[in-house]
């Protein structure tokens, strides 16, 4: 190859097996990585949005018994906040509904409830967070593996000669550098997403946890009724 020819496509195309296999690799992980996290974008878009118009509504004045059948009547639609406080009205309801009048009882039942529910929700808004943060670490030193391979190929190739110039050996290196370039194109937006996406992860589960706590309280205040008809 020579120099006219040193574009990515031609460094690729005339690398070696290996590196060229390395560089399929990291192109797929790419791939793979921001359709990661585009859906992730979405999908915390989606709860954000979903908790903001649950949480309008319960503080509006509408009933707990009201939110609840909306609950139960939208389960597969509605967020995550939702569905946490429908597990604690469940429980609530079960342990009243077995002559349960304990208050204490009552309280942690519900409150155990939505715990297990808090948790489940946010093993979903996590899921694909851990493949952003492999890629993030693991693509720069598949690169280098990549870069490393290449340069010692070229460096074999150039054995046998008996003048090495800039011109024999810049093609084999730039071939062995691109793998290094497309780990880095893989792994900075990871890296950029995976920090985004924490943050906001953990302002949705601080959000939750919040709501836990108030819900709770409200509960506390209405054990003395027969049933919580409002807050």
């Amino acid at each position: 190859m020579n120099s006219q020819d040193m574009s990515i496509v031609n460094l690729m195309l005339h690398a070696s097996w290996v590196v060229q296999l390395v560089m399929l690799l990291l192109i797929g992980v790419s791939i793979s990585s921001w359709a990661a996290i585009f859906r992730k974008f979405f999908a915390l878009k989606r709860v954000r949005a979903l908790n903001e118009e649950f949480e309008r509504e319960f503080w509006s004045g509408t009933s707990l018994n009201e939110l609840f059948s909306a609950a139960a009547q939208n389960a597969k639609h509605c967020g995550p906040m939702e569905r946490i406080f429908a597990s604690g009205m469940r429980e609530y309801q079960k342990l009243r509904e077995r002559r349960i009048t304990d208050p204490g009882t009552l309280l942690d039942g519900a409150r155990r409830a939505m715990r297990a529910s808090f948790q489940r929700e946010m093993d979903v808004v996590e899921s694909s967070l851990s493949f952003l943060g492999s890629v993030a670490s693991v693509s720069p030193y598949v690169g280098l593996f990549g870069t490393v391979w290449g340069i010692m190929h070229a460096f074999t190739g150039f054995a046998g000669m008996e003048q090495i110039t800039l011109a024999t050996v810049a093609p084999g290196i730039a071939e062995a550098l691109v793998a290094t370039a497309i780990g880095l194109f893989a792994a900075i937006p990871a890296v950029i997403a995976y920090n985004r996406f924490a943050r906001e992860i953990d302002r949705v589960a601080m959000h939750q946890e919040t709501f836990i706590e108030e819900f709770s309280n409200i509960l506390q205040r209405n054990l003395g009724a027969h049933s919580p008809s409002g807050h």
